[in-house]
C-alpha cells in the first residue's frame, strides 16, 4: 500500500506539475500575445512618428526655403528701390546740367568776362564730377548707330557725305543719361536717312 501511496502521491503530483506547466505555458503564450500586440503597437506608432517627423522636416525646409527667397526678393526690390529713388533725384539736376553746359557754349561764342566764365567752367566741372561719381554717363555721342534704347529721334535729314550710312546719329540736340544698363534719359537726336 504504501507503494500505492506513493504512487499515487506522485501521480498527483505529476498532475499538479503537469497542470502548472500547462498554466504556464498558456500564461506564457498569452504574455507573448499581448507582447506581440504591444510590439506591433509600439512598431505601428513607431512608424506614424517617423511619417509625421519627416512630413515635418520637409514642410520646415520648405519654409526655410520659402523664407530666403522672400529674403533675396526683398533685397533686390530694395536695391532696385534705390537705384529708382537715385535716378529720379538725379534727373531732377539733368536740366540743370544741360543749361550749364549751353551756358559754357553760348559764353565761347560771346564776349564774357573770364573770370564769370571761369566760375561758370567750375560750377559745370563740379556738376560732372558729381554725375560720375554716382555712375551717370552722358550720352552725347554722334557719328554712332542710332539705339532706340538710348536715343530719341527728333527728326531725320539726309547724310552729309557719302561715308555715313543711314540711321546714323548726327546731331545731339539734347543728351541724354545712363547708369550702367539703365537710360534715365534718352538723348534727343537728329538721324541720317
Amino acid at each position: 500500500m504504501s507503494k500505492e501511496k506513493i504512487s499515487e502521491e506522485d501521480i498527483s503530483t505529476q498532475e499538479e506539475i503537469t497542470e502548472n506547466v500547462q498554466e504556464k505555458e498558456e500564461a506564457t503564450a498569452t504574455e507573448s500575445e499581448e507582447q506581440k500586440s504591444a510590439k506591433d503597437e509600439q512598431e505601428a506608432r513607431i512608424e506614424e512618428l517617423e511619417k509625421e517627423l519627416a512630413n515635418t522636416k520637409d514642410g520646415l525646409l520648405r519654409k526655410a526655403a520659402e523664407l530666403e527667397n522672400v529674403r533675396k526678393r526683398v533685397q533686390r526690390e530694395r536695391v532696385q528701390l534705390f537705384e529708382e529713388v537715385k535716378a529720379g533725384a538725379l534727373e531732377d539736376f539733368m536740366p540743370i546740367s544741360d543749361d550749364l553746359l549751353r551756358t559754357l557754349k553760348a559764353a565761347e561764342e560771346s564776349e564774357i568776362e573770364d573770370s564769370f566764365l571761369e566760375g561758370v567752367k567750375m560750377v559745370a566741372d563740379k556738376f560732372e564730377k558729381v554725375l560720375e561719381k554716382h555712375g551717370v554717363e552722358r550720352i552725347n555721342e554722334t557719328g554712332v548707330p542710332f539705339d532706340v534704347n538710348i536715343h530719341d529721334a527728333m527728326m531725320k535729314q539726309p547724310a552729309p557725305d557719302e561715308e555715313t550710312g543711314s540711321d546714323v546719329v548726327l546731331q545731339v540736340l539734347d543728351s541724354g543719361y545712363k547708369i550702367g544698363n539703365r537710360t534715365i534719359r534718352h538723348a534727343k537726336v537728329i538721324v541720317s536717312e
